[in-house]
């Protein structure tokens, strides 16, 4: 269970509230006011508590679970103990997330205004907006209600964030357009020089990067990740998208809707990702290049040409996953030969 002197626990929720919550079906909940006092994992809950088992390698740990209830889908419903609750759905999963979101819901700002804090007098904040010690915020910035800006995070001249976003301790913003409900982590750079420059024996010529950041609604930047401004065009995150920790996102990058970016990408820059594109840890991606809706990338691997719509790649340069797989079987093979 969550240990209460970080997170703030909501709740109780029943049989039926959890039902609606989530979409799943209850089976083995005779008493539909039955609640329930937290999520916790299937191996330290308790009657009190709600899990979910969604990887049948921890079948085991389902089987002699003392949970109260759980998420589960409907082929395993009945190697369930005894007297556990479960609720049905083909996703345990997701609707386990949505449970656990009611549990411990996002807390929009709280309106208070440290004393430390350096405001400039024409920064416009909406209602409720939390600022903590140290944080700095400039002039003409736009602030949505409920946003909270964390301790020594700085928000430069001009930038506007919408409502219910949070930006994390020591975060840094300029030259960017954010939207509502989006989660700055702690760290993360934004708005800053792209890595743009005329090369040349005399010596390099810095370009000044002239475009923007301009992020959708719902997108999540993990700590340390940096998002530089466009040189003219403007770097654009579409909404819904997550990004991990350390992740390098160059100049002119656009990613459309629900991206998903692991850590330690890096995506040069004027690359084009479409929506729900996949990039696994440690991926590097060439610059100009266009990466089709639903293509996935795995792991380490080095794009270095255009991906079509859903392909899966993989290897340095990637290319599709299964002639990857076959590639490293072969290779395998012939090292076997030569011991």
């Amino acid at each position: 269970m969550a240990d209460p002197r970080f997170f703030n626990r909501k709740g109780p929720f029943s049989v039926q509230q959890i039902a609606e919550l989530t979409g799943a079906t209850p089976v083995n909940a005779p008493d539909a006011d039955r609640r329930f006092e937290d999520v916790a994992p299937l191996q330290i809950a308790d009657a009190t508590i709600l899990s979910f088992f969604d990887n049948r390698k921890y079948i085991d740990a389902f089987v002699e679970s003392k949970a109260g209830a759980c998420f589960v889908r409907p082929e395993f419903a009945d190697r369930a103990p005894k007297d556990m609750v479960l609720f049905t759905t083909d996703d345990p999963y997701r609707a386990y997330a949505k449970a656990a979101t009611a549990y411990y819901p996002f807390e929009p700002g709280n309106g208070v205004i440290s004393d430390r804090a350096v405001i400039d007098p024409t920064a416009n904040l909406g209602k409720g907006v939390q600022v903590d010690a140290c944080a700095v915020i400039g002039a003409n910035c736009e602030i949505g209600d409920g946003t909270i800006i964390a301790s020594n995070a700085v928000i430069g001249d001009g930038v506007v964030i919408g409502a219910g976003t949070k930006v994390g301790a020591g975060a840094t913003i300029s030259h960017s357009l954010i939207g509502n409900l989006c989660l700055i982590y702690p760290g993360a750079r934004i708005g800053q020089d792209g890595f743009g420059f005329a090369m040349g024996p005399q010596g390099h010529v810095k370009v000044p990067q002239l475009g923007r950041v301009v992020i959708g609604n719902d997108v999540e930047v993990g700590s340390n990740a940096t998002i530089d401004r466009g040189a003219g065009p403007d770097t654009i995150i579409g909404n819904g998208c997550r990004i991990d920790n350390l992740v390098q996102i160059g100049h002119n990058v656009e990613l459309g809707m629900g991206c998903v970016i692991v850590s330690q990408v890096g995506i040069s820059g004027s690359t084009k990702l479409g929506n729900f594109v996949v990039l696994a840890g440690q991926v590097g991606v060439a610059g100009h290049l266009k990466i089709a809706d639903g293509a996935k990338v795995a792991a380490q691997s080095g794009v270095m040409k255009n991906i079509g719509p859903g392909e899966t790649v993989g290897g340095s340069p990637a290319i599709p996953v299964i002639d990857y797989h076959k590639q490293t079987v072969a290779l395998s093979r012939l090292i076997r030969k030569k011991k």
